[in-house]
Order: C-alpha cells, then sequence, then structure tokens
C-alpha cells in the first residue's frame, strides 16, 4: 500500500491542527478527597519538605488558611526568612495569575492583617465593614463610656492604632489605582 504524502494542510490556517494531536492532555486532580476539580496550585505537606500537594483554587486557600509558615524558627530566622520573601516577589505575580484572592494574594501587609484581627474580621473585608467594626467596638469601650478603666482605655487604643493603619493602608490603595 502506498502512502500518501499529501498534506491535509491546505494552507489555510483554520485547517491546521491547535495542538501536537488529538491525544488526551493528562490533568492532575486535586489530591482532596472526593474532589474532580482541576489541582493545579502546590501546597507543601510539611514544613522544608520538597513534597508538595496538590490542590484546587477552593481547597488550597482552605488548606494555607491554618498554615503557618514560620513554624519551628525562631524569631531570627523567621525575619530573614520573611525578608527572603519580600525581595523576590515572584510568588505573588504567580498568585494574581493564577487568580488567588484573599490575602494570600500579597495586597496586605502583616500590620494591616494584625489590625483586621484586632478589629474581629476577615483578612478581606474591606473599608466599610472595618469602619462599621470600628465604630461598634470604640463605642463600647470609649473613655467617656468607662471612665477610669484602665484595660478599656488600652483596649480603645488598640482599636484607634488599628483603624489607622487600615486608613492609611487604604488611602495608598485609592491614590494609586
Amino acid at each position: 500500500m502506498a502512502r500518501s504524502t499529501r498534506s491535509t494542510d491546505w494552507g489555510f490556517p483554520r485547517w491546521r491542527g491547535y495542538g501536537s494531536g488529538r491525544d488526551a492532555a493528562p490533568v492532575r486532580l486535586c489530591d482532596r478527597a472526593g474532589c474532580n476539580e482541576k489541582g493545579d496550585c502546590p501546597a507543601p505537606k510539611s514544613p522544608n519538605n520538597p513534597d508538595r500537594w496538590y490542590f484546587c483554587v477552593a481547597h488550597a486557600a482552605e488548606y494555607n488558611q491554618g498554615w503557618n509558615y514560620f513554624e519551628g524558627l525562631d524569631k531570627e530566622e523567621a525575619e530573614e526568612r520573611e525578608q527572603a520573601e519580600r525581595s523576590d516577589t515572584s510568588g505573588y505575580r504567580q498568585a494574581s495569575w493564577a487568580e488567588w484572592g484573599g490575602s494570600g494574594d500579597g495586597s496586605r501587609s502583616r500590620d494591616e492583617l494584625r489590625a483586621l484581627e484586632t478589629l474581629g474580621l476577615d483578612p478581606d473585608a474591606d473599608f466599610d465593614a472595618v469602619k462599621k467594626a470600628w465604630r461598634t467596638k470604640a463605642k463600647e469601650v470609649h473613655p467617656d463610656v468607662r471612665p477610669g478603666d484602665k484595660a478599656a482605655a488600652e483596649q480603645f487604643q488598640k482599636l484607634q492604632v488599628s483603624y489607622e493603619v487600615l486608613r492609611a493602608a487604604e488611602e495608598r490603595r485609592e491614590w494609586k489605582g
């Protein structure tokens, strides 16, 4: 039987193949039991271990909620590692490309996250929620409401500092954007 040397291309781009072949492309599934989504978000199995889990975006966010990146390090080592991470922001670029949201995208500083925690808010809270939480909590511990209560005065000062940190960050974002 003679082999055909004739091309099926015909010179038109729309008739050419879109890939190297028609074979099914291998897709890694999410490592979470029972999930059939595409698992393209790597997550470490344990600190300082090269082995990775591969989760879908939703399960990666759930897994990373309880992850402490600096666990087992003393203060100096943690600061050194944080400085090294801040000098190379390629991880944040990758996260924004993959459309990850929330605090893991690097949009909030550590001070902002602490301030949100002081106000009892989630890391992805908007500024309207910050204002509302600040007003509610400040009314409870205001020195005019509780005169002479030193613990309430300290709590009020913490709330004030937290609000100022978040307000300044919001102004910076509005100015840049």
